[in-house]
């Protein structure tokens, strides 16, 4: 396992270097497009990964031109969100289509497809030490998406209550998270003060 943690290579990167022009933090994540097959398929987009042990610019979104519709049994969970209660200020950009996620949250960026593999799962990194992770994800009966290290065990879970995102870590707190439209202006890669957040609207969908 430790060497696993410390000395497994990391795969070769193959973020688009699209993501790194623009300024991920201006985007209005309260327009959210229509998932209606007029676009690229998730397998048509590269994987993205975490540049070195974190990232300090938002990336632009992953699947922005993506337009495959959600897989059966997958919840739509897109949006940007801000914890309101448990880890309060806890911000994450969550990006779908087919069974693909995209969460982009506190420096890190996990790609990975909801099937329960390590082959299609997120292969992570974690600060402070970079240390390696892979973890296969899995969309339960309910919808619920939870994060198995190395698929082995849940350690994350994520699930969609009325319009809430529920957050629950494997210390047992759980955080519920409201959609905000847009980053908090110089509070875009860690946990957030709520109370500089703003821009609360409903989501408009194209």
């Amino acid at each position: 396992m430790a060497y696993l943690l410390f000395f497994w290579p990391r795969p070769a990167d193959t973020t688009e270097a699209r993501v790194w022009y623009g300024k991920g933090d201006q985007v209005d994540y309260c327009d959210i497009q229509t998932l209606d097959g007029d676009g690229l398929r998730a397998s048509e987009i590269p994987k993205a990964y975490t540049p070195g042990c974190k990232f300090d610019v938002v990336p632009m979104p992953i699947l922005a031109n993506c337009r495959e519709p959600l897989k059966d049994g997958i919840v739509d969970m897109r949006g940007l969100w801000r914890g309101v209660t448990g880890r309060i200020g806890h911000l994450e950009r969550i990006e779908q289509c087919g069974d693909r996620f995209v969460i982009t949250v506190g420096g890190l960026i996990h790609d990975f497809r909801a099937d329960a593999t390590l082959a299609n799962g997120a292969r992570d990194v974690n600060p402070p030490f970079c240390t390696n992770f892979a973890s296969a994800i899995r969309s339960d009966s309910s919808g619920a998406l939870q994060f198995r290290p190395f698929n082995l065990f849940d350690a994350v879970e994520r699930r969609l209550e009325d319009d809430h995102l529920v957050f629950t870590y494997i210390d047992g707190i759980e955080t519920r998270m409201e959609r905000i439209c847009h980053y908090p202006v110089g509070k875009s890669t860690t946990e957030q003060n709520p109370e500089k957040a703003g821009n609360i609207r409903p989501v408009a969908r194209q």
